[in-house]
């Protein structure tokens, strides 16, 4: 049972201000936890003065800080486009510039570097957002598909139930994995490199075993893909 929610407070650990909403119930330890849209979330015990629970939490600044960054690389940097003659767009790490032109069907193409996209009515913005964006859901599914049955395999020995995948666009993360064990994709994975989408879905797969960042969880994610930093470091970078 949720307690007497106290607000959001906030306290300043070297040059950084953390923010954490306060909960109240009855329990008898303090907890903190970090969720995936940046909120930080501390659990006191009923009748905890504000002092202790901001110097319990003080001592643990750095790890909610690397927490706070750890998050970051979930959250999709795509600049806005246009839709425009001449614009780059991305798929699988690459980039294409955009051409768009009048013609008797709608098509959408990657060839010699550029996205050509062929539209039945009078080639403009709208249009051209529309014809590509059904053409990047088709190619989501496709490759997350794809992604999946490539990183599946490695979890097997634990005897998991396989999640069903959904794709959905989100504005916070590539991905997440919900407690009824649904695996969900950010349709706008599919713009970053394959080896990018893979880390996403094994990241969220490690999962399944481990709730929450812990030391375990790491070890996990080293284990089925040791270069999994640097993969990182490439998704961080994808999309800007």
């Amino acid at each position: 049972m949720m307690g007497q929610d106290d607000g959001v407070r906030s306290i300043i650990y070297g040059q950084k201000s953390i923010q954490y909403r306060l909960i109240y119930s009855a329990r008898s330890s303090l907890e903190i936890a970090v969720l995936a849209d940046a909120t930080v979330i501390v659990k006191a015990p009923t009748g905890a003065s504000i002092s202790k629970i901001e110097q319990k939490i003080s001592k643990r600044a750095r790890w909610i800080i690397k927490q706070l960054n750890y998050f970051k690389q979930f959250s999709p940097r795509t600049p806005k486009r246009y839709y425009l003659n001449g614009e780059t767009h991305l798929y699988l790490g690459r980039r294409y510039r955009l051409k768009s032109v009048q013609a008797h069907q709608d098509w959408v193409k990657l060839t010699r570097g550029y996205f050509l996209i062929s539209c039945r009515e009078q080639a403009n913005p709208v249009a051209t957002e529309r014809l590509m964006k059904n053409w990047y859901a088709e190619k989501a599914a496709l490759q997350f598909n794809a992604s999946f049955d490539r990183c599946w395999p490695k979890f097997k020995q634990f005897s998991l139930d396989k999640p069903t995948l959904s794709i959905r666009r989100m504005q916070k993360r590539w991905g997440s994995l919900s407690p009824n064990g649904r695996l969900t994709l950010n349709a706008n994975l599919v713009k970053t490199p394959r080896e990018c989408i893979d880390y996403v879905v094994t990241h969220e797969l490690c999962h399944l075993i481990y709730h929450n960042h812990c030391s375990g969880f790491y070890k996990l994610l080293e284990t089925v893909i040791p270069s999994w930093e640097k993969v990182k470091h490439k998704l961080e970078l994808s999309l800007i």
